[in-house]
């Protein structure tokens, strides 16, 4: 059984974007599969970090979707967390739409404009 799921990359902004490319593409074929669409990768490109990572103050972000089994995700993250130019890397499962939550009962000064 599949999931989808979401992948955010920070690398180390010093790295090419041929680098980074090579990297994402490694990565992802770790969990790719027969009938699955591959990976649609969104960059980012380099950006500002709140915090110094390695004494890095700016990473390259690049967000990847997918759908995968579950099984693929250790072998995945253990290559992400050996790479050296990846400074931070957070999966999440992509649950889709979060639900709107119901609205507010009306006050008394909505009550007037009727």
């Amino acid at each position: 059984m599949t999931h989808q799921y979401e992948v955010v990359y920070i690398f180390d902004s010093a790295l090419e974007d041929a680098a980074i490319n090579e990297r994402l593409e490694r990565f992802h074929a770790l969990i790719r599969q027969d009938g699955i669409e591959p990976p649609t990768v969104d960059h980012w490109g380099k950006r500002a970090l709140a915090y110094p990572i390695r004494k890095h103050e700016t990473g390259y972000y690049a967000v990847a979707k997918f759908e995968t089994a579950a099984a693929a995700l250790p072998e995945f993250e253990r290559a992400i967390k050996l790479d050296e130019g990846v400074l931070r890397h957070l999966v999440v499962v992509n649950e889709g739409a979060q639900p709107v939550p119901a609205t507010v009962a009306k006050t008394g000064d909505e009550e007037d404009d009727e």
